[in-house]
């Protein structure tokens, strides 16, 4: 009954766009299906089994409610990656949770402390201690618990030096309380007069401020949209009859009701009371709305392409480029993103009308807009609509933020980048209008630029590359051969390195620079063949470093080992360890300069096996 109960709790807030996580609901979710996977190991489950049920849950009740039909591999996917980290942690935990019990009686208690150790320092949820130990007949010190939680959430408050918000947040209830909220006028407006009726300098109020002062201005309405819901606040400008001159950089929303507009004073001075004039830098504005209104185009291609899991877990729309995080537990591939890319830009080329409705939370649900999970919704919503329209539009959302008139304006669409946040997690960056086209047109000097320096036509680069690898992998190779051949005294007329006698064992040591360790091991095959019978030893040194290997002759195994030998010389060369096989080993170190040393430390060794008894 459990694991059903909690299987259906579980399922429906993952279709609900809800992912575990270590905080916030995500946490709940983690402690609901946790526990259902404690009684699954308990009931003797040797691998996995949350997900192995959810096609039956789908079967049962997928017809009442689709949306469990439509991220039943979400769902799937995640109870499966969940539980088998769960029983990780549920084996550690049993296990210390043994240790801290061990003598105790039935009918005693745990310590809360103790509780707490395991909850903090090895993850193992309260309510599972709980549990375990119910089934035993021994109890929990809550309040224990509960104490040493406060202790440490006091500890990091006094840890925490302090950032003024909270005194900055008295300031906001004290105006909205007095003035009200500001009548935000920016959807169909960007200037209009308003008048001020607060000012703040510092995180305190101020009656005015002149040229030179850095202030926060606040007025009974404004075009300028404050920063929420992921979209960047205005930017622009304040003037007055007066001679006011203020540069607004950036607006946010305190307490979400206010507009606070971030002022540089340049010329002039404002006073509470004044009426101003407000124009926002329409440009910049402008490029705000092509990204947002991307975001919902690619939010709807996204769900499209890879299923009705995907629901937005947060973003970023500023003026320059958009960053949208969605829930998908793996990277997209390139025909994915192509096709994404290539949709929504097939709807901004259809140059549709955007239209805006105003409904209340739940009739815009039942008339089929998006609402993103967790979003507080006040009792009216702007449900926003856009793209070509069969049975309803391509994409339907509740939005406040500030969007294009038609999706024509946004120009074009492209994607940057994909890559995760976060388990479970995907983030794409793009770019529309503008800054798509200086993207793309720096890619094509990028490749012109290729294109000069091998000598080809833009066109040809690629094939002119491919051929040049392949030439620079035959050089790699000949080059090899020819270090190889030089280092054994081919070709040069050479005998070879020399062979020297170590109480009657033959030995060739050899410092090769510029040399790939990957090739020492052939050439020491080759010195053992020339040898018959004896050791080798060779350092090759790059860029100040060393690899140092040896080679033992198989007649010699028993007396001397290559391990024994490479562990000597990577410690003259300041190195740790090495391995390999009797006959065979290979080591390194971070200085190179030491490599005659490294070789005399072989040499120490050989002398010392064959050194006569005392």
């Amino acid at each position: 009954r459990v694991i059903a109960d909690h299987l259906r709790a579980t399922s429906f807030l993952i279709a609900d766009g809800v992912l575990p996580a270590n905080e916030g609901r995500g946490y709940v979710l983690r402690r609901i299906m946790r526990r259902a996977m404690r009684h699954a190991h308990i009931l003797g489950a040797a691998d996995p089994l949350m997900h192995r049920l959810v096609p039956t849950l789908v079967a049962e009740m997928g017809q009442a409610f689709p949306e469990l039909g439509r991220a039943q591999p979400l769902i799937e996917e995640t109870l499966e990656r969940e539980e088998t980290r769960f029983r990780q942690t549920l084996d550690k935990g049993l296990k210390l949770l043994d240790e801290a019990t061990a003598d105790l009686g039935e009918g005693a208690v745990l310590a809360g402390e103790t509780a707490f150790k395991l909850y903090d320092t090895f993850g193992f949820p309260y309510d599972l201690t709980e549990d375990a130990l119910r089934s035993r007949g021994l109890g929990v010190d809550r309040a224990g618990f509960d104490i040493a939680m406060a202790a440490q959430k006091a500890a990091a408050r006094a840890a925490w030096k302090g950032s003024g918000e909270a005194a900055s947040a008295d300031i906001w209830y004290d105006i909205a309380e007095r003035e009200g909220g500001t009548e935000f006028t920016g959807y169909t407006a960007t200037e209009g007069e308003a008048q001020v009726v607060a000012l703040l300098r510092d995180g305190a109020e101020i009656v005015s401020a002149s040229e030179g002062d850095t202030v926060t201005i606040l007025v009974n309405q404004t075009p300028f949209y404050g920063e929420s819901g992921g979209q960047m606040g205005d930017a622009g400008r304040i003037t007055s009859l007066g001679g006011l001159k203020a540069v607004v950089d950036d607006t946010s929303k305190p307490l979400g009701r206010l507009h606070a507009h971030q002022a540089r004073v340049e010329a002039g001075s404002i006073a509470v009371g004044d009426t101003v004039h407000l124009v926002v830098d329409v440009e910049r504005r402008d490029a705000l709305r092509a990204n947002h209104s991307a975001t919902h185009l690619l939010h709807a291609a996204l769900r499209n392409h890879l299923g009705g899991h995907v629901t937005q877990k947060g973003s970023m729309v500023g003026p320059d480029r958009l960053r949208f995080d969605f829930s998908h537990t793996k990277a997209l591939s390139d025909a994915e993103i192509a096709a994404v890319e290539a949709e929504v830009n097939a709807e901004i080329r259809a140059n549709e009308a955007v239209t805006t409705r105003l409904m209340t939370p739940d009739d815009a649900v039942k008339a089929g807009a998006l609402a993103l999970f967790g979003e507080k919704y006040g009792d009216e919503v702007r449900v926003l609509s856009m793209g070509r329209a069969t049975d309803k539009h391509y994409s339907v959302e509740l939005c406040g933020g500030t969007h294009v008139r038609a999706l024509g304006d946004i120009g074009i669409f492209r994607i940057v980048s994909e890559s995760a946040v976060s388990s479970g997690v995907r983030r794409i960056e793009a770019l529309t209008g503008e800054g798509a086209r200086q993207w793309l047109v720096g890619r094509d000097e990028r490749l012109k630029a290729i294109a000069a320096l091998v000598k080809t036509a833009p066109d040809e680069v690629e094939s002119r590359i491919a051929a040049l690898v392949d030439e620079r992998r035959t050089l790699e190779r000949e080059l090899a051969e020819a270090r190889k051949a030089l280092a054994l005294g081919g070709g040069s007329g050479k005998a070879g390195p020399a062979v020297e006698s170590i109480g009657g064992v033959s030995f060739i040591a050899q410092v090769i620079e510029g040399l790939d360790p990957k090739e020492l091991r052939g050439l020491l095959d080759q010195a053992k063949s020339s040898l018959g019978s004896g050791i080798a030893a060779m350092v090759a040194v790059n860029d100040g470093r060393a690899a140092f290997a040896a080679a033992v002759t198989d007649d010699l195994v028993g007396s001397f080992s290559a391990v024994d030998l490479v562990r000597a010389g990577v410690e003259a060369l300041g190195g740790k360890g090495g391995g390999g096989r009797p006959d065979m080993a290979q080591g390194g170190g971070p200085d190179g300069s030491q490599a005659q040393a490294a070789l005399d430390a072989v040499r120490a060794v050989i002398a010392s096996v064959n050194a006569p008894a005392a």
